[in-house]
């Protein structure tokens, strides 16, 4: 319990200061790929693989570690490489996303980076919306800067999970359900995949989104809003932000929010796929109303249906 306290307090220390830790490593060639430490639970040499018949191409086996069972995604064949060639430079990088457990096969494990989210660029549109990058930054190695590319790895589960948007009838509340089309909910996640995920389930209620896919796009639009008089609350819903995100994280996009009294009472919810004390800990600091792990339709509905009995004052019924 104690290395959980510190865990947390460690984390919440970085809340609002908009940095991140990446994880880099090599997929067997030159280039440099890297995802968000928060993400990693351990990094072990590739252990012996169970082979799993009929399973999805991108799961190259299973890994047993400490009795438990773990599927393991061949990372490079995922982003549309060849499959990875297993020799002793490969790694098994176990993440926890989205409240589940699997682990990555990688070539070379580098190091970890500590980085401001400001040094976090989107990728070139010229790469077309098919690449599997939430970002890419530069990093100074052996006397040369480095081109980091960032993994999508929402991208990439959703290749094997089929994510379904439904939502559970004994959720709704059919009084709120009347009152939803029209109302605009801005969305602002740098993964096209989550993006989408939250649109198709919203749009089944005739609730419009407004996308942004970092959070500087999303607050450099809600301060034009207050500039130009408008009141947020006419303009949108609430928001519903990830954690993660290139130029500005959700945590310092909740803080700057807050921080202005134009619009310090939006009604914000952290929809992340970083699980845990730690995260919930950060929610709290920052002063986010709600916090939801990725992704799941029926606690999404919820969190909109909360808001609105706020908004029309509806008796709150559990």
């Amino acid at each position: 319990m104690s290395n959980l306290l510190d865990s947390v307090d460690l984390r919440t220390q970085l809340v609002g200061e908009n940095r991140l830790e990446l994880l880099i490593f090599q997929l067997n060639t030159s280039q440099l790929f890297a995802i968000n430490v928060f993400k990693v639970k351990e990094v072990v040499k590739l252990p012996h693989l169970h082979s799993l018949p009929g399973s999805h191409p991108n799961i190259c086996g299973v890994a047993n570690i400490r009795g438990l069972s773990i599927p393991v995604i061949d990372l490079r064949y995922s982003v549309g490489m060849r499959a990875i060639e297993r020799n002793e430079d490969c790694n098994l990088i176990i993440t926890e996303y989205n409240r589940t457990i699997q682990g990555f096969l990688v070539g070379q494990v580098m190091n970890i980076v500590n980085m401001t989210w400001k040094d976090i660029q989107p990728p070139p549109t010229q790469v077309g919306k098919e690449n599997y990058l939430t970002a890419i930054t530069k990093l100074e190695r052996d006397g040369m800067t480095r081109l980091v590319s960032i993994i999508d790895v929402e991208k990439v589960l959703a290749q094997i999970i089929q994510y379904d948007v439904q939502v559970s009838e004994d959720v709704l509340d059919q009084k709120l359900v009347e009152q939803m089309p029209g109302r605009k909910i801005l969305i602002v996640d740098d993964s096209s995949t989550a993006r989408a995920q939250i649109r198709d389930t919203l749009a089944q209620f005739g609730l419009e989104v407004i996308e942004k896919s970092d959070g500087l796009k999303a607050l450099t639009m809600l301060k034009q809003w207050c500039d130009e008089g408008k009141n947020i609350h006419d303009e949108i819903l609430m928001m519903f932000t990830d954690a993660e995100m290139p130029e500005m994280d959700g945590y310092k996009l909740t803080h700057e929010v807050r921080n202005d009294p134009r619009m310090s009472d939006l009604f914000i919810a952290l929809n992340t796929s970083l699980s845990g004390s730690f995260n919930e800990a950060m929610v709290k600091k920052v002063g986010c109303n709600r916090f939801i792990s990725k992704f799941q339709p029926d606690r999404l509905v919820e969190v909109v249906q909360d808001r609105l009995r706020e908004v029309l004052g509806f008796e709150f019924v559990d």
